[in-house]
């Protein structure tokens, strides 16, 4: 697994700062114009701490989205946990019958999760028991096979007379 490097993390954190602020903003209400720009300013001072140029960018890029949407009077703060719910459930309506039940559980919460998504993944899992299969009768008992009648003795050929 890599290791991050010091301009990346950076980037990372300035992005983390970035989401981290955008619902205080919001929470007070409307947000000024002030406001709206001071933060930008923040968040383009932070990526612009950035050593590697692709962060600085990608950086800079997610500073400007933000403050056009806040400008918009969009939230930033994402979909609410019923609006994820629903979109999960509506993925699970895509999959074959057999699986569309166990995706719905684990749609709404069912199971287990593990791992990250900074660790490169995030791993759901859900344990069913299903019933073993009823054991199958034992087959009937072979039955030995016709001996072979006694061999006839073949008669000679008929002698030339």
């Amino acid at each position: 697994m890599p290791i991050l490097s010091l301009p990346f993390a950076r980037g990372l954190l300035a992005a983390a700062a970035l989401i981290a602020l955008a619902p205080a903003v919001l929470a007070q209400g409307k947000p000024s114009r002030a406001s709206i720009d001071e933060t930008y300013r923040q968040d383009r001072a932070a990526c612009l701490d950035s050593a590697s140029q692709h962060e600085r960018s990608a950086c800079l890029r997610e500073a400007g989205a933000a403050r056009a949407e806040a400008l918009r009077g969009r939230p930033l703060t994402g979909a609410s946990p019923e609006e994820l719910t629903r979109n999960a459930l509506q993925r699970c309506q895509r999959l074959p019958p057999e699986n569309k039940m166990l995706c719905e559980r684990m749609a709404r919460g069912e199971g287990t999760a593990s791992g990250s998504v900074a660790a490169g993944g995030l791993i759901k899992e859900l344990e069913i028991q299903v019933p073993a299969p009823a054991p199958m009768a034992a087959p009937p008992p072979m039955m030995a096979p016709p001996s072979p009648a006694a061999p006839t003795p073949m008669e000679p050929p008929p002698l030339p007379k």
